[in-house]
């Protein structure tokens, strides 16, 4: 059947619509469904349905397109032009002993008779793309060949290198994709015959970017220098800041070195400078778990304390109690270092320990500010926890951070930094343990009727009608099968019980099982609360929060 035929017959298009474009392509030539498209009778994504069906070919789109490095490695050894094939909009590339072509026209004669002469004993698998994936490959395959040709030129110095048109896109554009696929880390890993460009996206790594070895000199130095670094140390550690508009958003991004066997390992943290002012609804709070930290929030003075791992979103859960107690009628300064995000109406100080000052420093001159909230950025010694108690126990309400794997353990942790244990019972109002989890792609989840619990949660009883899914993978998601992330929490309110535990030093499991007896909820109790809706996976509650969950 052809190809007007079929599209009448699936309701894409309409008889007079074919019509027109026959008469059009009697007068100009070309491709029916192009001049379908130009007409705005037909979208693409239906015009590629319908070949595939048509013709029997596979349609590529997402994480099943080929590397940019499997295109030019490939073509880079064919005795055409590679230029001309580009022209062309023709890319090839082998992969398990498989030749694959794609292209925006296979049927072009051209194509077709080149095929057959480069490749007379093999025949290629032919495969269908959107035209702006194709644009997008063909663009980035120039690009790499301009910084091959570039690498190529052995009397070019490192100091001119890095200031070239093809070493500044390249990590222009490693920025601007690390930006569009909203990671928050991008890891530059030198090894010892190439390096490998990692993107945290969702709390996950992915590898974006494989690069022959003698590339890395100058792109490593080309990241060094925008951030303000020095080129020539490459023995020591250091820290760098790179402030620019990438894909319609201004960025600041933290860089960090440090020297390894191969060269400086480079991370870059990139923090968006104008985002959306957040709330504490849309973090994942459960209602009476949001509930109980607005009474904590709502206390004169005492200490709230929000502890886990890096990058289990602390920093974010302070910043929006901040913005909901922002009212106008209390003085909130904060201590942090770095200062991550900036809160309109609030005081925001950064600690330089390499000057000298430092948190408890900071915290002596911000008390004679006279604020009603003081919001530290992590307690990491002693001093700092002494003015931290102190303040709290003279009227003032403190917020800060811990590194501990639950919120019981964040008492031990106190006292053994050298706090008198009399004194944290009394200060310390409640106590928030998180992680973050993805959350399901909305576009692909599908229903889970195989969920199997761990044999101590056997006995887990969902709020409602259970709705478990599982994570596919799809265009939306990279096919990962998630996007975006959200918060698990355990919520510790100090009780007169648990006073008289901390004042006489109790062990931890002791602790614990007071809180289990006193019905408050473990991260993986709220992680499956959460996956028995639908919103996470069983699996990926089981690899955030279960490993804490087996040691208790």
């Amino acid at each position: 059947m052809k190809l007007g035929e079929l599209l009448v017959q699936a309701g894409l298009v309409e008889e007079n619509d074919v019509q027109r474009a026959l008469s059009l392509q009697r007068q100009t030539g070309g491709r029916l469904g192009s001049i379908l498209i130009r007409l705005g009778a037909l979208s693409e994504d239906a015009l590629l349905t319908v070949l595939a069906q048509q013709n029997g070919l596979p349609l590529l789109s997402g994480d099943e397109l080929p590397t940019t490095a499997e295109i030019y490695t490939f073509m880079a050894t064919l005795e055409v032009r590679l230029d001309w094939l580009l022209d062309n909009n023709l890319l090839l590339w082998e992969k398990d002993g498989d030749l694959n072509v794609l292209a925006k026209d296979l049927n072009d004669s051209r194509i077709i008779d080149l095929l057959a002469y480069l490749f007379p004993q093999r025949a290629p698998r032919r495969y269908l793309a959107r035209t702006q994936d194709i644009d997008n490959l063909v663009g980035h395959v120039r690009r790499e060949s301009a910084v091959s040709d570039l690498f190529r030129d052995d009397h070019q110095s490192l100091k001119s290198l890095i200031e070239e048109a093809p070493v500044v896109e390249l990590v222009n554009n490693l920025l601007a994709q690390a930006v569009d696929s909203g990671a928050s880390d991008i890891h530059v890993e030198p090894e010892e015959a190439r390096f490998t460009v990692r993107m945290r996206v969702d709390g996950v790594l992915h590898t974006r970017m494989v690069q022959p070895f003698e590339r890395y000199a100058a792109v490593g130095s080309r990241i060094k220098l925008i951030a303000g670094l020095d080129i020539a140390e490459k023995r020591l550690p250091q820290d760098g800041r790179i402030t620019l508009r990438l894909s319609g958003k201004d960025m600041d991004i933290r860089v960090s070195t440090a020297p390894g066997v191969f060269g400086e390992s480079i991370v870059m943290r990139l923090l968006p400078k104008n985002r959306e002012e957040l709330s504490l609804a849309g973090l994942g709070f459960e209602t009476d778990h949001l509930e109980q930290l607005k009474q904590w929030l709502a206390f004169p003075n005492g200490i709230v304390l929000v502890t886990g791992p890096t990058g289990s979103g602390k920093s974010t859960t302070l910043y929006a109690a901040l913005a909901q107690m922002r009212d106008g009628s209390n003085k909130i300064i904060t201590v942090e270092d770095p200062v991550e995000y900036q809160v309109p109406g609030v005081t925001q100080i950064q600690a330089h320990a390499e000057i000298g000052y430092t948190f408890p420093r900071a915290l002596r001159a911000i008390l004679r500010q006279d604020p009603d909230t003081i919001m530290i950025g992590e307690i990491r010694d002693l001093d700092t926890a002494q003015i931290a108690i102190q303040s709290a126990l003279t009227g003032h309400l403190v917020l800060s951070t811990l590194h501990t794997n639950d919120a019981a353990s964040a008492f031990t942790r106190l006292v053994d930094m050298g706090l008198e244990p009399f004194l944290v019972a009394a200060s310390v109002r409640g106590v928030q343990a998180q992680r973050l989890v993805r959350k399901l792609c909305p576009y692909c989840a599908l229903e889970d009727q195989a969920v199997e619990l761990p044999a101590e949660f056997s006995d887990f009883k969902p709020i409602g009608e259970p709705q478990w899914k599982r994570a596919v993978g799809c265009t939306h998601c990279h096919q990962t099968g998630y996007r975006g992330r959200m918060g698990i929490y355990e919520m510790v309110p100090m009780t007169g019980a648990l006073q008289q535990l901390v004042n006489r030093q109790a062990p931890l499991q002791e602790m614990k099982a007071l809180v289990r007896q006193q019905g408050h909820r473990t991260l993986f109790e709220d992680g499956l609360l959460k996956a028995s809706r639908g919103l996470t996976s069983i699996e990926e509650v089981m690899r955030v929060a279960y490993v804490e969950q087996d040691l208790e």
